[in-house]
């Protein structure tokens, strides 16, 4: 069913995702802290988005914490060879549900063991360092944490590694210490500062995965993008959405919803046709 799905695919080294995948962090509580309201629910979207072709699942086990994790062992496993689940490590959460930083070596070794055994797997087949801090990236060294996971890579506990929330600085140190296969940082219509990261990443066939492709917590708010959408009957997310899969080939989508109505939207939503004049006036929102 993958052949649906817009966008069509890509290769994080050796394993074929489609671009449009599901990032899994709402299915937790709110704030991202325990179990979700709606558990049938919740273990229905991740159903339903296998059931949609998605082979591409992002997750950490810092959500809920542990919540996402063991909802998608329950949904899915065991796991179809296509499904792909790609998750985190690098922060933990704190009583008041804030994402203090877990970089050391032991936590990083404990993240990992812990993201195995909630997901069910022997191997990861991609961890992405989370650098920075809930208010963005921040410039400094990350030898030290990447090296451990490189490491974690040469026992067969993780297939593939990424970073994420990183600056250009951070991935170029990264790929000196071990190959990685995608970057996970905040991008969307409105917040272009990664451009030229992009598409560097594209020419080396490397993925970029923009998390908040809808804005996050503050919604895409454009009289363009409304003006756009507007013209073509749809939403203005389903617009921005779109935009991102026209942006560069490596581009991989994984937004979040716990609806089954919403998870739907989106996927047609990316799928929809933009003109040349459609690209070039929404181009012009975050330049």
């Amino acid at each position: 069913m993958s052949g649906t799905l817009p966008g069509g695919t890509w290769t994080l080294g050796d394993l074929t995702v489609t671009r449009f995948g599901y990032g899994a962090m709402q299915l937790a509580g709110p704030g991202v802290m325990g179990p979700p309201a709606d558990r049938a629910g919740a273990l229905a979207v991740l159903r339903e988005a296998a059931g949609l072709g998605i082979t591409h699942l992002d997750t950490a086990d810092a959500y809920g914490p542990h919540v996402t994790n063991q909802l998608i062992r329950e949904a899915l496993h065991p796991y179809p060879d296509s499904l792909h689940i790609v998750t985190k490590v690098g922060a933990t959460r704190d009583r008041e549900g804030g994402w203090p930083p877990a970089r050391r070596p032991d936590e990083l070794r404990r993240a990992v063991h812990e993201n195995l055994e909630n997901l069910g797997l022997a191997t990861l087949d991609v961890v992405n360092l989370r650098l920075g801090d809930a208010q963005g990236t921040r410039p400094g060294s990350l030898a030290e944490a990447f090296g451990t996971l490189a490491e974690l890579r040469r026992q067969g506990l993780i297939r593939h590694l990424g970073v994420s929330n990183a600056t250009p600085d951070q991935v170029a140190e990264a790929r000196a210490i071990a190959p990685i296969v995608c970057v996970q940082n905040m991008y969307n219509l409105a917040h272009r500062h990664d451009d030229e990261l992009i598409d560097e990443l594209a020419g080396q066939g490397i993925a970029y995965v923009p998390f908040f492709p809808l804005g996050g917590f503050t919604p895409l708010q454009s009289s363009a993008l409304t003006a756009v959408a507007s013209r073509l009957e749809a939403t203005p997310m389903s617009v921005a959405l779109a935009w991102l899969l026209r942006r560069s080939p490596n581009i991989l989508l994984i937004p979040g919803t716990s609806s089954v109505a919403h998870l739907r939207e989106n996927v047609a939503g990316a799928g929809l046709p933009l003109s040349e004049e459609d690209l070039a006036e929404l181009d012009k929102i975050g330049r």
